[in-house]
């Protein structure tokens, strides 16, 4: 049981020093750093210290709480702040650009805030009311599962969508876009 009890603050040394590489490595490759990658550092980084300073695993348990719940907060900001949503920023940094409808960008977007918000409730939960075990456990294996879920339902729903303006374009249109 002692050694259990340590682990947890050896894996916490270690999401320190893991985010921070992460941080510099990203740097080194591209000379800038993610938002979310500085975001996900500092909350490590103070809930990480916290932890270790005060030998109290509850700092460190609110660690994916207090960054899911920054990201909602990101996300559900980005609809009153510039023209496009978060999540349509962030798609259409990719080559092939994705068209949707507005709504449709909108509702993907709040979801994910909604999402967010939701993931950091739930690893309270489990962080509260299971023993630090099946919360690690949780954290690792639960929370991906839930998130490939949730990624999964979005891009069906997005799908649909896709689809539909496939469907809608005339053969006209399809012949004219091939010629020019």
């Amino acid at each position: 049981p002692e050694d259990r009890q340590q682990g947890i603050y050896v894996a916490t040394y270690t999401i320190i020093v893991a985010s921070f590489i992460q941080l510099a490595v990203y740097w080194l490759l591209y000379k800038k750093v993610e938002k979310m990658h500085v975001i996900t550092f500092v909350v490590v980084l103070i809930f990480g210290a916290m932890t270790i300073y005060f030998q109290d695993e509850r700092f460190i348990k609110w660690k994916p709480t207090i960054v899911n719940w920054c990201f909602a907060l990101i996300f559900i900001g980005s609809h009153f702040i510039g023209d496009k949503t978060l999540f349509q920023r962030m798609i259409n940094m990719a080559d092939n650009k994705l068209s949707l409808p507005e709504h449709v960008w909108r509702r993907v977007n709040i979801s994910w805030g909604y999402f967010f918000i939701f993931l950091g409730f739930v690893n309270l939960y489990v962080a509260f009311t299971f023993d630090t075990e099946f919360w690690v456990n949780f954290k690792a294996w639960g929370m991906t599962l839930i998130n490939i879920t949730f990624l999964i339902g979005i891009c069906i729903y997005m799908y649909k969508y896709i689809k539909e303006e496939e469907e809608t374009t005339s053969p006209e249109e399809l012949e004219k876009n091939q010629e020019g």
